[in-house]
């Protein structure tokens, strides 16, 4: 069967493409350079040179496939200027749903996030979770209305909506697998005592082939390996580096208080590595439930260890730490 994914040269999208090719598929993949299309055709995938925001380049990639996994995205914090990331996050989604019905696709799997949820502090997180009507960051904004504009839209194809929670693992050592990193080299000394929810990268790419699959049109599935307590998460890590990692966790609250601190210093223009949203995210933690997707579409998750293990191993193999 003839596939096509958008953002497979990115950190996602490599996963998913590799799962697709490894799983027998003919996959076309959208690139926007000659270093994606090395990327790409060295995971086995065919490249078409288009971009999310390019209609016609789109309709004429899609043509003769029979789904389209979107993974193409900006997943950003702490920047200057969000409307980039608007512009591919809510119009380059619109796009690459009209450019599939245009082209006869039959199914489309769109990645959207668990954030999208919205869910109050404190609750566990699903599929049908009411917004708490308000946004903790402009990414989890920009998600949200995608979602609901892909909705209106209605095209005339079947849509099934993934949306993993913090996706992490092996070829994840930027954005908030940074964080993980600084963990592992200690150089993150402070963390905020809060929950994460956190999809192992393999378990994502099999989450969108399932829900290819086996997924109800118009329906969400949270993609969510495991949650853990940020402590027991840095003592799992303790125990798979062998030492011990020396963390002092501080209440959400006090956590959140810092973010007004830290946009004031970055509006003066001194570099630091946080900002409100950031801070907002974090302290605010997050709970999700994944098992829809497990009863559904048959998705096994890894658990946290051997997660962990994996993932320090990489950062081993990779030169990223020398613990």
């Amino acid at each position: 069967m003839n596939v096509a994914v958008t953002g497979g040269s990115g950190v996602v999208g490599r996963a998913v493409v590799s799962h697709l090719v490894s799983e027998g598929f003919d996959v076309v993949a959208t690139s926007r350079s000659s270093e994606a299309d090395t990327t790409l055709e060295r995971l086995g995938a065919k490249t078409a040179r288009s971009d999310i925001g390019d209609y016609e380049s789109l309709v004429a990639a899609f043509s003769d496939c029979e789904w389209v996994f979107h993974v193409a995205g900006l997943n950003a914090m702490c920047i200057d200027d969000p409307v980039p990331m608007w512009e591919a996050n809510i119009n380059g989604t619109l796009n690459v749903a009209e450019a599939a019905s245009k082209a006869g696709v039959a199914r489309l799997v769109y990645t959207s996030s668990a954030a999208v949820l919205g869910e109050p502090q404190g609750e566990i997180g699903d599929e049908d979770s009411e917004h708490r009507g308000s946004f903790l960051s402009r990414y989890e904004e920009s998600k949200y209305l995608a979602e609901q504009a892909l909705q209106e839209l209605d095209p005339d194809i079947e849509v099934v909506v993934v949306n993993p929670s913090s996706v992490q693992g092996p070829g994840r050592a930027t954005g908030t697998g940074e964080l993980i990193l600084d963990v592992v080299n200690g150089g993150l000394r402070v963390l905020a005592d809060t929950s994460l929810s956190l999809v192992d990268i393999d378990d994502c790419a099999r989450g969108h082939l399932l829900a290819a699959e086996h997924g109800e049109d118009r329906r969400r599935y949270v993609l969510n390996s495991f949650t853990i307590e940020a402590r027991e998460a840095v003592a799992m890590i303790s125990a798979v580096l062998g030492l011990r990692l020396e963390v002092r966790f501080v209440p959400p609250w006090l956590a959140r208080s810092a973010g007004p601190v830290a946009d004031f210093l970055r509006w003066m223009r001194v570099p630091v590595p946080f900002c409100g949203e950031m801070i907002a995210t974090v302290a605010h933690g997050h709970r999700y439930d994944g098992s829809r997707a497990a009863r559904e579409l048959g998705l096994e998750y890894t658990e946290a260890v051997p997660f962990m293990e994996r993932l320090v191993e990489w950062f081993r193999s990779e030169g990223l730490t020398d613990r």
